[in-house]
């Protein structure tokens, strides 16, 4: 029995579960387990995580299990399937496995193909990230999850600094679960539209020809969200607001995609929007949570997980990660950059990078940093450099006192700064702000 004929059957059974044929990676792992190769090597092949392909498989298997009614698991994996092909199960319909004979497939692939024809799926992932690498955020994965399936929230905002895993962490989410929506179209505002645009784009997906107005363009897409469950993620949301003005101020040009957002949360239907942004603005914040529900996920640095980032890397030394990931505070992209670095100068030593005691700001941390910094309102800027000067947090009135600014301007730029992520407030005193000791580096390196 060839490969061909063995996922052949397997995606036939999975489209009669769930309405959707096996994706690539799915094949990929199906095809090399066949071939006899282990999760490790599959990864390798395919540069891929070897813990995200034992996830796929164990999704796969678990599914497997329930449509045959035995227990799969990798050890048994391939033997059961050609031992289910050969006894030919291969009807499934309303949870009963039907036998028929090889005169019959020809129909039940036709009966496939109308079934499939009359869900109509609509997934568009082509501007979403390929994930090859994805360390713990359980507790945020859970998170997304229950809100996203379980309370059927309408809008989640995922925030957090640049590089912080959001978006990795929303693609993460729609890998594990492309067969509960119909349609799932991800797009990133990195160099953003109008509204107008975005809302032809998303019917164009959907297959259905625009109307003249934007008043018939967003009944058509509220008739399709509430028709469809659907999931809509719009990455790099920041980019549609103002530069150097407080944060989460739109753009003229984006002004009404703050009624958009809205109008997600004030009409009902099944689907979801997902944001991911830099930025938290007010439309994230719910006036009336009971009435309109709206989750805000907000990123800080990984868990133990973050020593994977150091492995992956090839590092040493592993006794001394700890301090490594506690100098760059947990965060998977400084630590990206700094193990570059230890590769580059210090031959992987980290206990020689340690000795150096002190923080070192390679040129990808500046490029990251200015382009925030560029971001900011004169007076934020005059703040983050007021609190950097300081090795103690330091409360409003404090900052008041060193700054001549009115307190209207210091109230709002310290909340502006709050909702970028780059001033927080110490868990027990929630007067006092502080600042990343590595954005406080840089500070003090750049512009002082």
């Amino acid at each position: 029995m060839t490969v061909t004929e063995i996922l052949r059957f397997v995606d036939n059974l999975v489209f009669t579960k769930t309405d959707k044929h096996l994706d690539d990676l799915q094949k990929k792992i199906i095809e090399e387990l066949f071939n006899g190769k282990t999760y490790r090597q599959i990864a390798n092949i395919y540069d891929y995580d070897e813990g995200y392909i034992g996830d796929e498989s164990r999704n796969l298997f678990k599914l497997l299990s329930e449509i045959l009614g035995q227990d799969i698991n990798k050890s048994n994996f391939c033997w059961t399937i050609e031992r289910v092909v050969n006894s030919k199960i291969i009807n499934f319909e309303k949870n009963n496995i039907n036998w028929c004979s090889n005169n019959q497939i020809s129909n039940h692939h036709q009966h496939n193909k109308n079934t499939e024809q009359a869900k109509s799926f609509y997934h568009d992932l082509s501007l979403s990230p390929k994930i090859t690498r994805f360390y713990g955020r359980e507790q945020e994965l859970n998170l997304l999850s229950n809100g996203v399936l379980n309370q059927h929230t309408h809008f989640i905002s995922v925030l957090g600094l640049s590089g912080i895993g959001k978006t990795t962490l929303v693609k993460r989410f729609i890998d594990l679960n492309l067969q509960q929506f119909e349609v799932i179209i991800w797009r990133s505002l990195k160099f953003p539209k109008s509204l107008d645009l975005l809302i032809d784009d998303l019917l164009n997906i959907c297959q259905q020809e625009a109307k003249a107005t934007i008043d018939d363009k967003l009944k058509q897409l509220f008739n399709i969200l509430k028709n469809k469950k659907c999931l809509i993620i719009l990455d790099d949301l920041e980019n549609i607001f103002v530069n150097c003005q407080f944060a989460g101020q739109y753009k003229p040009e984006y002004q009404d995609y703050k009624t958009f957002l809205q109008m997600i949360t004030e009409i009902e239907h099944q689907s979801c929007l997902i944001l991911i942004s830099q930025e938290k603005c007010q439309q994230m914040i719910s006036l009336d949570s009971e009435l309109y529900p709206i989750h805000s996920l907000e990123l800080s640095g990984l868990d133990s997980a973050a020593t994977e980032i150091l492995k992956n890397q090839g590092l040493k030394n592993e006794e001394t990660w700890l301090n490594l990931i506690n100098l760059y505070e947990s965060h998977p992209k400084y630590l990206q950059y700094i193990s570059i670095l230890i590769k580059d100068v210090f031959e992987g030593e980290v206990a020689e990078f340690i000795k150096e005691n002190s923080l070192i700001l390679t040129e990808d941390f500046k490029s990251l940093f200015d382009l925030i910094w560029m971001r900011l309102s004169e007076v934020e800027k005059e703040i983050l450099l007021k609190i950097s000067q300081n090795d103690q947090p330091i409360s409003r009135d404090e900052i008041k006192q060193l700054l001549s600014l009115s307190s209207m301007d210091i109230i709002n730029g310290l909340q502006s700064l709050t909702r970028r992520f780059l001033v927080s407030k110490l868990e027990n005193d929630q007067k006092l702000y502080t600042l990343s000791p590595i954005f406080k580096e840089y500070l003090r390196i750049y512009h002082h």
